[in-house]
């Protein structure tokens, strides 16, 4: 499965078919949800299930981890397996959302399908901006706060009224948080780096009227859904874990923030824990804790960008090329003796396939062909050979 394909969301619709019970209630999901990093914003894996080709970028990872999270909320919610009707109803939740505007000229290259909208939907929700330069340059390019769409999913498959309301409070309590929290420490660059990730997004309040007064933490008083407390925790210690330390200060604002969550005090340990050990298994990972100046992160992305598609592509065309081992051996058994119906239909396949890769070997030995080849195969995808589509459903 390729997220950055057309056509990934009905593939891991159909991967889906044969892990319909993968997560046996909420809690289960949202601890698999901690252990991608996308409960952090930090997503450094997908869940063991989904089957790749090729190694992800971390917007790829956070597309998979999101439209994930969305799926089984809605079967544990719902108890439903119909993957239309699920898309259907994501649909509806980002459009009641006001967040499901894809323009005239996007509808016009995607089509009115539904899940090819949904591609585009789940795009808009990833990136923190829509220009293709700030995708390229920008290390931080992923939307720390997707969790917060999971959770006002599951609110929305209970009630659908003031849906609007309830993520512009979500919002506000996780960003106060996090503000907070950081007053609560000796700053450096990295705290800088994670509250300009996390301002960056917002998605449901203006990030310039930020209200950062303790009013929030009557909010947290009210709030009584045990899973967004357990979010707003997480938040929590993930800001003063940053720096892999925590001072008696600091210790005192989670166990502070922990308490008026509802969660005692080995709840509160767990969860910085669980932190920590995030911290120690993928701290090479996470892009805020890089310390790089512009022109190292704008060479490190493109070289990234460069390596992915070199890799990606030569290992298509060799596959192409591999798999026409057998198209010899079928044509040679055809002098001799007939080809079953089966047989003739394989040739006829890798026949096709041959006559596509000679445009796509044309295109990858031209300079800069390895980056022009994904643009081609986005433009024109029927006209490439069937291994450059790895979002294919086997029939």
């Amino acid at each position: 499965m390729n997220p950055s394909a057309v056509g990934w969301i009905e593939k891991f619709g159909s991967l889906t078919k044969d892990h319909h019970h993968t997560y046996a209630d909420f809690r289960d999901l949202y601890a698999g949800l901690k252990k991608t990093g996308f409960i952090y914003g930090l997503n450094t894996k997908i869940p063991r299930f989904i089957k790749v080709e090729h190694s992800l970028s971390e917007d790829e990872k956070a597309k998979i981890n999101l439209l994930t999270a969305l799926y089984y909320t809605y079967r544990l919610e719902v108890d439903q397996t119909d993957f239309t009707v699920f898309m259907n109803k994501v649909f509806a939740f980002y459009k009641d959302l006001n967040r499901n505007q894809i323009s005239f000229i996007t509808q016009l290259f995607t089509g009115k399908k539904t899940s090819a909208q949904l591609e585009k939907l789940i795009d808009s929700r990833v990136y923190l901006e829509d220009n293709v330069i700030s995708k390229t340059f920008n290390s931080i390019i992923t939307n720390s706060l997707l969790f917060i769409d999971v959770l006002l999913f599951k609110r929305y498959l209970k009630e659908v009224k003031d849906i609007q309301e309830h993520a512009q409070i979500l919002e506000y309590i996780t960003i106060n948080i996090t503000y907070h929290a950081l007053n609560s420490k000796e700053k450096n660059r990295s705290d800088e780096r994670l509250a300009q990730l996390f301002a960056s997004s917002l998605t449901y309040i203006d990030s310039e009227a930020k209200n950062f007064d303790g009013s929030y933490r009557q909010m947290l008083l009210k709030n009584h859904s045990i899973w967004e407390n357990h979010y707003f925790l997480d938040v929590a210690c993930l800001t003063v874990w940053e720096d892999q330390s925590l001072d008696y200060k600091e210790s005192g604002f989670i166990f502070g923030i922990g308490k008026d969550l509802g969660f005692d005090e080995k709840q509160i340990i767990l969860a910085l824990d669980e932190i920590t050990s995030f911290f120690e298994g993928n701290v090479k990972l996470i892009p805020f804790l890089k310390d790089k100046n512009l022109a190292v992160q704008i060479y490190d992305s493109m070289s990234k960008i460069v390596k992915k598609l070199i890799l990606r592509n030569s290992k298509r065309l060799q596959k192409e090329l591999s798999d026409s081992k057998e198209l010899v051996s079928l044509i040679s058994k055809s002098a001799t003796k007939d080809l079953s119906l089966e047989e003739k239909k394989k040739v006829q396949m890798q026949l096709i396939d041959i006559f596509k890769s000679i445009p796509s070997l044309a295109i990858f030995i031209l300079p800069g062909g390895a980056v022009l080849l994904p643009i081609f195969i986005k433009l024109i995808p029927k006209l490439l050979p069937s291994s450059f589509d790895d979002n294919r459903i086997e029939k």
